[in-house]
């Protein structure tokens, strides 16, 4: 085997036994002898006999510190299932296994490994490596794909993984966010314009569909479409046709198409915001990318990979204690951006427990529109979060024509005044017109661009369609 690994066992192990496990790896007894070799060497696995009963995480998170990819199984007897997994254990390996067998199992662990590594995905956990094993299987044809995890999770490299494994590897691969912009102009984007198309069309574009023909095109944040434009991506996807805006000429492209979404469809498709059809074509093979909430083992491999192999950071066990203890809601985003931020304050030294809590007050203090526990529904919060705003800015539009009505000569009222006075007074609209303008004047200052209104809003996108339906706003 290419791969180094290291059998930590007791001092009354069966020697037969020691002697089959001497054909795997280096066998050693004591502690302090395996942190000797980890520091000097890049090991891939250490197997730990279960009689090291003073083998606990302060020893893992210390064997990590050198190489935070290193996957520790401990060797047991019986039935491991039997067994409880600790968090800083990687799996288990039953003690009596045959030779032969036991190089079976190790050769998995190995290659579960090797799979992270052939497509850049840094971790050890048992969901990472699903995900490699789903990408072996899925690079090399030709269907659809639709990965589904929460921001900042690595939805676009495991992306990049499938196409560059793929047999359009040579071919473009083509990436847009479709909730970063407003739908006409990602109708504009994806499929091109001719000239004269709309106003400020100098020229004939070509879109994205045609920059990616023969590679693969990754269409981020699919939920946040249009159902209008879900029908046209649902037509080109189906058949390769489309129709650039303001032609009646169809062209062809030859694309694989790569979703990604962190909303849940199946919810969308109950609230008619998200078409099944499209939902079926797109997720023929689906990738479940999990929060780094709930897969805290690749953390400290994470930390190792975004500081680089020269690193010269270091940390304690009670900040990689409280880094663990941490929710990471902005997921691997969020844990590089503390890592740029320890390299450029500290490119060098220790880093302490102040500094991890630090940084995490300076994100709860950036972090007021995340959701709190209210004991309301999303849709009541959301509710709620209108009306306020809508209460707010009617305060603000009062306050200011009265300042300035009351240095006007004459007949204070005119037009605009009024339209402000109609609009949010309270004794003159109901709560519903209040909403509606409120609604329609912020998607006319953001130019259609749903996911900024939604934003300036402090409602959710979801709760932003259901009302844009309500009123007709579309």
């Amino acid at each position: 085997m290419n791969q180094k690994i290291v059998i930590l066992v007791s001092h009354n192990l069966d020697q037969q036994k020691s002697t089959d496990l001497t054909e795997i790896g280096q066998v050693v007894t004591e502690i302090s002898h395996l942190y000797q070799i980890v520091r000097e060497q890049d090991i891939d696995l250490v197997m730990v006999d279960e009689g090291h009963h003073d083998f606990r995480r302060a020893v893992a998170l210390r064997i990590r510190r050198y190489n935070g990819l290193t996957e520790i199984w401990k060797l047991v007897s019986g039935n491991p299932a039997e067994h409880t997994l600790e968090p800083f254990l990687d799996g288990f390996i039953p003690f009596d296994l045959s030779g032969e067998a036991l190089d079976e199992t190790v050769e998995k662990i190995l290659h579960a490994k090797a799979l992270l590594r052939k497509y850049q995905i840094v971790g050890r956990s048992a969901q990472m490596k699903l995900v490699a094993e789903t990408i072996e299987r899925i690079a090399v044809t030709d269907v659809s794909v639709l990965i589904v995890g929460p921001s900042g999770s690595g939805k676009e490299l495991v992306a990049h993984a499938i196409h560059e494994h793929s047999l359009r590897s040579e071919q473009p691969f083509v990436a847009v966010n479709c909730g970063a912009l407003a739908q006409g102009i990602l109708e504009s984007e994806l499929f091109g314009h001719e000239k004269g198309a709309f106003t400020g069309s100098v020229s004939r574009r070509e879109g994205l569909f045609h920059k990616a023909n023969g590679g693969s095109i990754f269409l981020d944040e699919i939920g946040e479409t249009s159902p209008e434009m879900q029908v046209k991506l649902l037509r080109v996807l189906e058949d390769g046709t489309y129709y650039p805006v303001g032609s009646s000429e169809a062209r062809r492209t030859d694309v694989r198409a790569i979703a990604a979404t962190n909303r849940d469809l199946a919810e969308a498709i109950a609230e008619k915001e998200f078409r099944e059809d499209l939902y079926f074509r797109l997720g023929v093979v689906k990738v479940i990318l999990p929060p780094l909430l709930d897969r805290k083992e690749d953390i400290q491999p994470l930390l190792r990979h975004f500081w680089g192999r020269n690193f010269r950071l270091d940390y304690s066990d009670k900040t990689m204690a409280l880094l663990l203890e941490y929710d990471w809601p902005g997921n691997v985003r969020q844990l590089k951006n503390f890592a740029d931020r320890m390299k450029a304050l500290k490119p060098e030294g220790l880093i302490e427990v102040d500094d991890v809590r630090q940084f995490y007050a300076e994100q709860q203090a950036g972090a007021t529109n995340l959701p709190v526990a209210t004991g309301k529904t999303t849709e009541e919060a959301g509710q709620e979060l209108i009306y306020r705003a809508i209460l707010q800015l009617g305060g603000e539009v009062r306050l200011l024509r009265d300042l300035i009505t009351s240095h006007l000569p004459g007949d204070p009222t005119n037009s605009d005044f009024d339209g402000g006075r109609s609009a949010f007074s309270e004794s003159s609209a109901t709560m519903e017109e209040m909403e509606f303008a409120l609604i329609r004047k912020t998607l006319a200052e953001t130019d259609g661009n749903r996911k900024e209104a939604a934003r300036r809003l402090g409602i959710s996108e979801r709760t932003l369609y259901r009302k844009i339906s309500k009123y007709d706003l579309r």
